[in-house]
C-alpha cells in the first residue's frame, strides 16, 4: 500500500506535462445521465408522479448545484477535499503526506481530489478493484483528473461529482440521498444532514456507529453547535428510514402502465389539478365511509369530444388494486343501455307504461323473481320513471321485451368486453348489472350517450383525433340523456334532494351490486364524462352504503370542480324526435312533455283493463332462443308460456293443444324449432309465437 502511493507521488511530479486523452464534457456527462426514475406528466408538461424502473441502482434527476444546500457541499469538500479550489486537479501536498502517513502510521489515508474521485466515476477502468488502485490506475487517474480540469469549471465538477458518487447502498447522488434518507430535496439540508452525507462518501456501507463517529469528527472541525449524541441519534434514524422520494404519487397506476424507459418522460391527457383534486376527493370520501366498512375506490374521468383520461385515480385506499382496470359487478349502471335499445326498436317509448308488479321468470337454473332495491312494488310506471328511478323489475320486463341477446350484443357494441361469457350465461339478471365490468369500459360507454351515440376509445396518451362510430341511435341516446337528467323521474326512489342534482344539466346514474359490493354513479355533462365507483377489493360487503351516499357525493364534487368556470348546456335534440304533451288515463303519472321518436307520440297513455287487451304471446317472444342445460336437473327444467288476456283461450304447441291460457303453463323443454299459438273457441289462431329450443334432450323423467 504504501509504494503504491510513494509510486504514485512520484508520477504526479512530472503529470502535467503529460498530455491527457480529451474526457468527456460537462454536457455530455449530464446528457447522458440516467435517473432511474421515470417521470409522469400531465396534459401540461407539470410532473404528476415518479416511478423507479431502473432496480439496479436508486438515482433522482439531476440536480444544478444551486439547487444543493450550500451546507452540504462545504461539508464534502472538509471532509473530501480541502483544497479544492486551489489545486488543479492533483493535491499534489495531499499526496505526499498521505504517502507519509501510510508509511508509518497505522490508519492510513488516502488522497484523491474530488475532480479524481469524479474521474473514477465517469471511467469504469479508473475504479478501484478489491486490492485498491494499481499503480497504472493511479497514474491514468491523475491524467484524466488534471485533463477533466482544464475543460470543466469548478462547480461544474463539484455539480457531478455530488450527482454520481454512492452514499448509501443503492442511493447514487445527491437527490436520492436526501429524499431517501432525510425526506428533504437536496436545497433543504441542514448541517445536521450535510455532515452525515459527507460521512458517508468514504464508506457508504459503514455501520451506523462508524458514520456517527465520522460525522462527530466532521461537526467538530467545522464548529458546529450539535452534540455527537444527537448526531448519532440522526444517523439511526436516517439510515432506517425506507420512503423513497414520495411527494409525486398523484397517479400511481397510470405510471405503472406508462413509464417503462429510465430517466424518460412521458406527457400524458391527465390534468394535473384536477387529478389531484379527484383523488383527494375520494381519499376524503373513503374516510367519512371507512366505519361503514369501505375501504377502495376508484375515479375517471373522460373528455366527451377526444376520449382523453383527464383524471385516472386507480385507488385513493391502501390497496395497490388498479380500480379503474378492474372488474366489479355492475349494478344498475347497465340500465340506460337496455332502454336505449328499446326505444331505438321502438318497443317502448318514455311514456310507455311498465308493470312494476311481482314476476316470476322461468329460466334454466329455476325461477327469477327480481326485486326492487327498496323491496317495494310501485305499479304501472312510465319508462321514464323506471330508468330515472332505478326499478328493477320494469327493467326485466324491457329485457323480454328486447331478447337478452339484443340487450348482450348492444353491451358489447358500446365497448364492454368483459362480458365474455355467453348471454344464456348471465340471464335475465343482466338487465339488473349481474356481469362484471371496468370502471374505464363503463364510463367509456356513457360517454357513447353523451355523444349522442358515437362510440370512441379513451385514451392516456395524446393522439390524433379519432373518427368515432355510431352504435346507438341519436334520438334514443338523447331521450335517454333527458330522462337520466330528470330530477322528478328520479325522485319516486331519490327524492328531490340528493347528490346528483347539479346546478348544470347533466344526466347521471347509480348503482350498486348485489350484497352492496358495489357502488357507482356514472353521469356526463355537455363536456366530460365522470366515473365512480366505491367498495372493496377483497369482496366484503358495505354497510348500509347505496349509490346515492356512496360514490354519488364524489362525482357530484368532481362534477362541480370541472364546470366551476364553465357552464353545461343540455343537448341539442335529432331533428328525429318530436316533443308531445302527454297525459295518463287513469292519472297514473301527471301530464307533461316527452320526447318521442317521430311516428311513435302520442297524446294520451291508457292502461287498459284486462277486458280491453288483446290476446298477445308475453313468453317466448318471437324468434326467442332457448337454451337446455344437462347439468341442472330434469325436475326445474322448464319453460312458461306466459299470455296477456288469455281467458277463454287455449295453448298449442306444433298443433297440439296443451291447455287453458288463462295462467302460465309449465312446459318440459325439447330440442328442435317450435310453434306455439293461442286460439279461441273456434280453433282459431289469434297470436302466435316461433322459438326454438337448443342442447341435448333431456333423459326421460322418472
Amino acid at each position: 500500500m504504501a509504494r503504491r502511493y510513494i509510486a504514485a507521488a512520484a508520477l504526479a511530479l512530472s503529470a502535467g506535462a503529460l498530455a491527457a486523452d480529451a474526457p468527456l464534457s460537462y454536457a455530455q456527462v449530464k446528457a447522458a445521465y440516467r435517473s432511474s426514475e421515470a417521470q409522469l406528466l400531465d396534459r401540461h408538461g407539470a410532473a404528476l408522479q415518479s416511478l423507479r424502473v431502473d432496480q439496479s441502482a436508486r438515482r433522482l434527476p439531476w440536480v444544478a448545484l444551486a439547487d444543493i444546500s450550500p451546507a452540504l457541499q462545504a461539508a464534502v469538500l472538509l471532509a473530501e477535499d480541502q483544497r479544492f479550489t486551489q489545486h488543479g486537479g492533483v493535491d499534489f501536498g495531499a499526496i505526499g503526506k498521505a504517502a507519509w502517513d501510510n508509511l508509518f502510521q497505522r490508519r492510513p489515508r488516502g488522497a484523491s481530489t474530488i475532480t479524481m474521485q469524479l474521474a473514477g466515476q465517469l471511467d469504469t477502468e479508473l475504479r478501484a478493484r478489491s486490492g485498491g488502485r494499481s499503480w497504472g490506475q493511479k497514474w491514468d487517474q491523475i491524467r484524466a483528473a488534471q485533463a477533466l480540469e482544464e475543460g470543466w469549471s469548478k462547480a461544474q465538477i463539484l455539480e457531478a461529482y455530488l450527482n454520481l458518487v454512492s452514499f448509501r447502498g443503492e442511493l447514487q447522488g445527491v437527490a436520492a440521498a436526501s429524499h431517501s434518507l432525510f425526506g428533504k430535496a437536496p436545497s433543504g439540508l441542514n448541517q445536521t444532514d450535510a455532515v452525515i452525507l459527507a460521512s458517508l462518501v468514504r464508506a457508504p456501507n459503514a455501520p451506523a456507529g462508524t458514520v456517527a463517529r465520522r460525522a462527530c469528527a466532521l461537526a467538530r472541525e467545522s464548529k458546529m453547535d450539535s452534540s455527537c449524541q444527537l448526531l448519532a441519534a440522526r444517523v439511526d434514524s436516517a439510515l432506517q428510514r425506507t420512503a423513497v422520494y414520495a411527494e409525486l404519487q398523484a397517479a400511481p397506476q397510470v405510471a405503472r402502465q406508462l413509464l417503462k424507459t429510465p430517466g424518460g418522460a412521458v406527457q400524458s391527457t391527465l390534468d394535473g389539478p384536477l387529478q389531484r383534486f379527484a383523488q383527494n376527493t375520494l381519499r376524503q370520501q373513503l374516510g367519512a365511509l371507512h366505519e361503514r366498512n369501505v375501504n377502495d375506490g376508484a375515479v375517471l374521468v373522460l373528455d366527451n369530444r377526444s376520449g382523453d383520461i383527464l383524471a385516472y385515480v386507480g385507488n385513493a385506499g391502501a390497496s395497490d388494486v388498479d380500480g379503474v382496470a378492474a372488474l366489479r359487478q355492475a349494478g344498475s349502471t347497465l340500465k340506460p343501455f337496455l332502454f336505449e335499445l328499446a326505444i331505438e326498436r321502438k318497443l317502448i317509448t318514455a311514456a310507455s307504461l311498465l308493470d312494476d308488479a311481482p314476476i316470476d321468470i322461468a329460466t334454466a337454473s329455476g325461477m327469477y323473481m327480481p326485486q326492487n332495491y327498496d323491496k317495494e312494488f310501485k305499479g304501472y310506471v312510465s319508462a321514464r320513471t323506471s330508468l330515472a328511478s332505478s326499478l328493477n323489475v320494469p327493467a326485466v320486463r324491457t329485457l323480454l321485451l328486447t331478447g337478452l341477446d339484443d340487450f348482450y350484443n348492444r353491451l358489447r357494441e358500446v365497448g364492454l368486453s368483459s362480458l365474455t361469457e355467453s348471454a344464456d350465461y348471465y340471464g335475465y339478471s343482466l338487465a339488473l348489472g349481474s356481469s362484471e365490468v371496468s370502471l374505464l369500459e363503463l364510463t367509456n360507454a356513457y360517454r357513447t350517450l353523451a355523444n349522442g351515440g358515437l362510440a370512441g376509445t379513451a385514451s392516456l396518451l395524446p393522439r390524433a383525433a379519432e373518427k368515432p362510430r355510431r352504435v346507438l341511435d341519436a334520438g334514443a341516446a338523447f331521450i335517454v340523456g333527458d330522462i337520466l337528467s330528470d330530477r322528478a323521474a328520479r325522485s319516486v326512489t331519490f327524492g328531490l334532494r340528493n347528490e346528483l342534482g347539479t346546478s348544470f344539466w347533466s344526466a347521471v346514474k347509480t348503482g350498486t351490486s348485489k350484497d352492496m359490493r358495489d357502488n357507482w354513479c356514472v353521469g356526463y355533462s355537455q363536456r366530460y364524462t365522470v366515473g365512480v365507483w366505491v367498495g372493496n377489493f377483497d369482496g366484503k360487503s358495505m354497510w348500509d352504503v347505496s349509490g346515492v351516499t356512496g360514490a354519488a357525493p364524489v362525482w357530484r364534487d368532481v362534477m362541480d370542480y370541472l364546470h366551476r368556470q364553465q357552464p353545461s348546456r343540455a343537448p341539442a335534440p335529432p331533428r328525429a324526435l318530436v316533443r308531445q304533451r302527454v297525459s295518463y288515463q287513469p292519472a297514473l303519472e301527471s301530464a307533461r312533455s316527452e320526447w318521442f321518436i317521430r311516428g311513435t307520440e302520442s297524446a294520451v297513455i291508457e292502461l287498459l283493463g284486462e277486458a280491453q287487451r288483446g290476446p298477445k304471446i308475453v313468453y317466448p317472444g318471437d324468434a326467442s332462443i332457448i337454451a337446455i342445460d344437462p347439468d341442472i336437473p330434469e325436475a326445474i327444467q322448464r319453460v312458461f308460456f306466459q299470455a296477456q288476456a288469455g281467458q277463454g283461450l287455449r295453448w298449442t304447441l306444433d298443433g297440439a293443444e296443451l291447455g287453458p291460457a288463462g295462467a302460465d303453463f309449465a312446459w318440459r323443454p325439447l330440442p328442435g324449432r317450435h310453434q306455439l299459438a293461442l286460439v279461441d273457441a273456434q280453433d282459431k289462431v289469434v297470436a302466435a309465437s316461433s322459438f326454438e329450443v337448443r342442447g341435448n334432450p333431456l333423459p326421460p323423467a322418472q
